[in-house]
């Protein structure tokens, strides 16, 4: 039983050995891929215009909504989802304010991509 023990270690080592050193194991070189992403960048906004039934006026100092978008490889923003919500009124107000918004795209090697993007709108109460 020892000498099979014995035995099958040794032809283990050298085994693991030949994987090694086998070229169909080798590592491809790493390659860049890509010369930067940059993220989207906000050029133009328009205000949130306070909704006619009055909720906007129930919100706290500077509320924050959350949007969610894909940024187009034209800048405009698409596919709008609230993330973080201040009200039914007040989420219909920044969805209609956000769907004006234009942007610079995002890109990669210098190319624009549509890019999925998180926006905080901050309404102020100083505002309204």
């Amino acid at each position: 039983m020892r000498k099979v023990l014995v035995a099958i270690l040794s032809l283990s080592s050298l085994a693991l050995h030949a994987q090694a050193n086998s070229p169909a194991q080798t590592q491809p070189q790493v390659k860049r891929i890509s010369t930067g992403v940059i993220a989207p960048k906000l050029i133009y906004k328009v205000d949130v215009v306070a909704d006619s039934t009055g909720t906007a006026r129930l919100i706290s100092d500077d509320t924050k909504v959350v949007v969610g978008m894909i940024v187009d490889k034209t800048g405009k923003p698409s596919d709008l989802k609230i993330i973080k919500s201040a009200g039914a009124g007040v989420d219909a107000s920044v969805l209609a304010a956000v769907s004006q918004y234009r942007f610079t795209p995002g890109t990669v090697s210098n190319q624009p991509i549509a890019t999925p993007l998180n926006l905080e709108v901050v309404i102020s109460t100083s505002y309204r």
